[in-house]
């Protein structure tokens, strides 16, 4: 049982450090992940976050950007309308909604509109089981990867570290717009439009509140409802921190495999698509790229998807590859070759598979390669064709979004 005085301990440290600094403390053991989970029903029971009131001020923020400056409100005095869009990137109704965004970034170019996109959440905050849909999470790091690739021409401010602008602004959902006249007071709060499917937009609610503001008109309809995923605040970090502590308490197994084996695993039998990953505990990039490939595969697990690692590694072997597994937490099929005919069960597999490892192979449910690398993964783009591949009957469009630039 968790004791009343060290829970008041944990409830004066959040007050001044976050979850993962009481980790530190207090060790990442049951007990420690059960006492989080206490102070963090506590602090979302206590904590809320208002949306700023139409009229109000623009509060001001000093935050970093992907382009390594800092960036605050000041800066866009010369503005006679900004829009402040709280967005970010593992959001897949954010993601939907970047090309929209740029497209409103390049119209009223030249018209005194400036545009800030801030990403709000704490990655730290973000469980691995909610990247199913996109190629990277949160962290400004990420947020630089994601706007390389998506080309944004928008200023994109990171306030995952201490969310205090998104506490000032109150952002329910991602995308969530803010838009302030030339005095920066708030004319408008909700949404870009009513459908994150563009094709069935009716409503372009941002369009219309700049543009009577431009107008030096007043907003027709000055606060929308948003749609999206929620915010992820501090106090989510916890759950995130138990999930990973579920997951890493699966059971981790390997099983030797034949040359039919390995020919039907170059079938794919599983209906999903199927990542094949072979490698070695004496390969230094296999091991490097390893905990990669297992954070895709979580991230991607309960969709579509499966993913096998195969150790090449001999049968006599089977001991230390079991050990580095386990120390991976590796709980996805795992298989070591049963034969000490490497060439035999190489051929196997694929024929044309001369090289050594690591070897990776992403194929379709029919058994077409979507995706092959010998050497050295590019794990970005191999995530970004597993999104492009994977089945969207639950968010149509999303896979189209990840299968064009």
């Amino acid at each position: 049982m968790v004791r009343h005085s060290k829970l008041g301990v944990v409830s004066r440290m959040s007050s001044k450090c976050n979850l993962f600094q009481i980790v530190r403390r207090f060790g990442s053991n049951c007990a420690a992940l059960c006492l989080l989970s206490v102070l963090a029903i506590a602090v979302n029971a206590q904590e809320e976050h208002p949306t700023l009131a139409l009229g109000a001020q623009a509060p001001d923020f000093s935050l970093p950007g992907i382009d390594g400056k800092t960036h605050s409100l000041s800066e866009y005095k010369s503005a006679k309308v900004l829009a402040v869009v709280f967005t970010c990137d593992h959001c897949p109704t954010a993601q939907l909604y970047e090309g929209r965004l740029k497209k409103l970034v390049e119209d009223y170019k030249g018209k005194s509109v400036q545009f800030v996109m801030i990403q709000p959440n704490d990655p730290d905050a973000v469980r691995l089981d909610e990247l199913g849909y996109t190629d990277v999470s949160d962290s400004l790091d990420d947020m630089k990867i994601r706007a390389a690739y998506r080309h944004f021409n928008f200023p994109y401010l990171y306030d995952g570290a201490t969310q205090e602008t998104a506490r000032a602004y109150g952002p329910k959902a991602t995308p969530h717009v803010f838009i302030f006249d030339a005095e920066r007071k708030l004319r408008f709060e909700g949404r870009i439009d009513d459908s994150q499917r563009e094709n069935l937009v009716k409503r372009q609610d941002t369009r219309n509140a700049i543009d009577a503001l431009l107008a030096g008109q007043p907003v027709a309809v000055n606060h929308t409802g948003v749609f999206g995923c929620s915010t992820k605040w501090k106090s989510k970090s916890a759950s995130r921190l138990e999930y990973l502590a579920k997951v890493e308490a699966e059971p981790v197994t390997v099983t030797e495999a034949d040359a039919d084996a390995l020919k039907k695993l170059r079938a794919n039998g599983t209906g999903k698509l199927l990542l094949i990953n072979f490698w070695a505990t004496w390969c230094g990039p296999c091991v490097v790229e390893f905990p990669d490939l297992e954070t895709t595969y979580r991230m991607f697990r309960n969709r579509d998807f499966d993913m096998v690692t195969v150790a090449a590694n001999m049968p006599d072997e089977k001991a230390g590859v079991m050990r580095f597994l386990q120390k991976q937490h590796a709980s996805s099929r795992n298989l070591i070759f049963g034969s000490t005919d490497t060439y035999a069960l190489q051929a196997a597999f694929d024929p044309k598979w001369e090289a050594g490892v690591p070897y990776t192979v992403l194929l379709a449910p029919d058994g077409k390669v979507l995706y092959h690398q010998t050497g050295d993964l590019d794990v970005m783009a191999l995530r970004r064709v597993i999104l492009a591949n994977l089945p969207d009957p639950d968010y149509i469009g999303h896979r189209a979004y990840w299968a064009s630039r």
